[in-house]
């Protein structure tokens, strides 16, 4: 049984939480919860049946944690990891492990020094659909790739933001790119490979935030596929789609629904006998009380502990997207297409004033 620790009781602690004290996942349980907030995480503690502390020292201290969840607000993710490397213990970080580059460098070199596997939350790869299409490109069904898009077309009002002073800030946070659609830019270069080059252009709408709430990306693939990414939380009156699109020469793809999790369209020439049952057999996730796509990752990071297996999403896995991600911003701030490996100069996420 792996004991894990939250680290941070926010909104999205509440999945985690869920899941771990729930029973939904074999060979894992909630061991304990920790928030600078005591009085939060005391609730929290008393709501998922775990002990309570405040400080990383306190949650380790005991010797009663496994591995830690780190939940806290994404520009604390690499102070809270390099905290935590000091007690040599699996650990899982919410999307995205850092803000910056050189962060998130120094999170694969300190736990790559000290053997610490790393998992950085990317649940979406573990959609039914989003695996089939993963399959069918492995197969070469797809032939030469032509077009790959992202559309996130969320409704996030004034209160969202309102609820903690963290978020659509720049030192924290930053904007729909970094948060909300960064899961499916992280899906759109699973799917279409490397980068290397993006053009962006973004606007603060709607929302009274510093950074973005609404994007548009065009993307050079090595492969000479392009992409489009076009992202905001300034739909209304409500959600409209997150959706993920794969054109190939021999076939087509696209997934949707909110969270990339409903079959749209399957096509292939030559059509093969599973494509007759991809929409019975991928076309949604099963249903699940929790989340489907989070539990199958809990599950994954217990077998991959367990059994020493490489993790899907690594510290490199989760360096390519924000590596990306800022390439966007530095675009955006440049009025500049910008190739990748390249070192941020007027990207201004995870910087502070």
């Amino acid at each position: 049984m792996i004991r894990f620790g939250l680290l941070g009781c926010g909104k999205i602690a509440e999945r985690h939480a869920k899941l771990l004290a729930g029973n939904h996942i074999q060979g894992a349980k909630l061991q304990a919860v920790c928030d600078p907030n005591r009085e939060r995480a005391q609730q929290f503690a008393t709501a998922y049946g775990a002990r309570a502390c405040g400080t990383i020292t306190e949650l380790m201290s005991p010797g009663d944690v496994d591995a830690v969840a780190v939940l806290t607000p994404s520009g604390l993710h690499a102070e809270n990891i390099l905290q935590l490397s000091a007690y040599r213990c699996p650990i899982v970080v919410e999307k995205p492990m850092a803000l910056t580059l050189d962060d998130a460098d120094r999170i694969i070199e300190v736990c790559d020094r000290h053997r610490i596997k790393l998992f950085v939350v990317k649940q979406n790869r573990f959609n039914v659909p989003v695996q089939r299409l993963r399959q069918a490109l492995d197969g070469g069904r797809l032939g030469k790739l032509v077009l790959g898009t992202v559309r996130v077309r969320w409704c996030r009002r004034q209160d969202y933001y309102d609820q903690a002073s963290w978020r659509g800030t720049w030192a924290f946070d930053g904007g729909v790119l970094a948060n909300q659609a960064s899961h499916h830019v992280d899906l759109l270069e699973w799917m279409m490979g490397p980068v290397d080059s993006v053009f962006g252009i973004a606007t603060t709408a709607l929302a009274r935030i510093e950074a973005e709430d609404t994007a548009a990306v065009t993307l050079r693939f090595r492969n000479g596929a392009i992409g489009i990414i076009e992202a905001t939380t300034a739909a209304r009156p409500k959600d409209i789609e997150g959706s993920l699109s794969v054109l190939g020469e021999s076939g087509a793809v696209e997934i949707g629904g909110f969270a990339v999790d409903k079959l749209k369209v399957w096509q292939f020439a030559p059509e093969s006998m599973s494509d007759r049952d991809a929409f019975t057999e991928a076309g949604s996730n099963p249903p699940h009380p929790v989340g489907y796509a989070h539990a199958r990752y809990y599950e994954h990071v217990i077998d991959c502990i367990e059994n020493n297996r490489q993790q899907l999403v690594d510290g490199l896995a989760g360096r390519r997207s924000l590596e990306l991600i800022s390439a966007i911003y530095e675009s955006v701030e440049t009025a500049r297409e910008v190739s990748l490996r390249f070192k941020p100069h007027q990207c201004k996420l995870g910087i502070t004033k």
